[in-house]
């Protein structure tokens, strides 16, 4: 759904939410642009429905990214143009909770400026990062890659780094990551979360030593001191 704002990034679990991935042509929203949109309704727990569209992006898609992704040029040769990708996403997302791993950070980014650029607004659903999730949950984990959290919970890994198949596992994660915030490990039984706007608070070190920040930042600057 789109609106003159974002909606809020949440910290809970749903049952009823699309998960999501993207696939692009680089990092940068404001310079390169998406070659793949998958997602995956879920209502209840359980996918009711599927959507997959590769995007033609109008330019050559980097060999590296063809490397990762398998995507390559003649794929997507004949596949609809992003504004036309975007439209057919927005329909099947409606207005329901998006989902999906290191979203506040990347695929968010590119959905606001891309979906901006064809229509003045940013898609306004509420959405939920995994990611922020594993961090609070699962705090002793080196690492938490999608690849990491399924290799954690034994998903089996179906074709990385193709959007649905991304989507396929980050589901199952998801829906183990809500056990772990129903059932909190013994160091994860602290989690704290923002005052203002009920994001995580995570650790983090500046001029003054090490602090709490709210992990909807830049939206919400909270900071919290430690106590000592």
């Amino acid at each position: 759904m789109l609106k003159d704002k974002p909606g809020r990034k949440l910290t809970e679990y749903v049952e009823d939410y699309v998960l999501f991935d993207l696939e692009t042509t680089g990092l940068s929203p404001e310079n390169d642009t998406i070659i793949e949109i998958s997602a995956l309704k879920v209502v209840k727990r359980e996918v009711v429905a599927e959507f997959s569209t590769l995007v033609n992006p109008e330019r050559k898609i980097p060999y590296h990214i063809t490397d990762l992704t398998g995507i390559d040029d003649k794929m997507v040769a004949d596949a609809p143009k992003l504004d036309k990708a975007l439209a057919a996403f927005l329909e099947f997302a409606g207005d329901n909770v998006l989902v999906g791993h290191n979203i506040h950070r990347f695929d968010m980014k590119f959905m606001y400026a891309k979906i901006f650029e064809y229509y003045g607004k940013v898609i306004g659903n509420d959405y939920i990062d995994t990611l922020d999730i594993a961090y609070a949950y699962l705090p002793k984990l080196s690492h938490r890659t999608l690849t990491d959290l399924a290799e954690y919970y034994h998903v089996e890994i179906i074709g990385a780094h193709r959007a649905l198949n991304d989507c396929i596992v980050n589901r199952q994660v998801f829906e183990k990551l809500a056990e772990e915030m129903e059932h909190p490990l013994p160091e994860a039984q602290s989690v704290k979360r923002c005052p203002k706007c009920g994001s995580f608070l995570k650790l983090r070190s500046g001029a003054y030593g090490e602090f709490l920040g709210c992990t909807g930042y830049p939206n919400c600057r909270y900071t919290e001191n430690i106590r000592k």
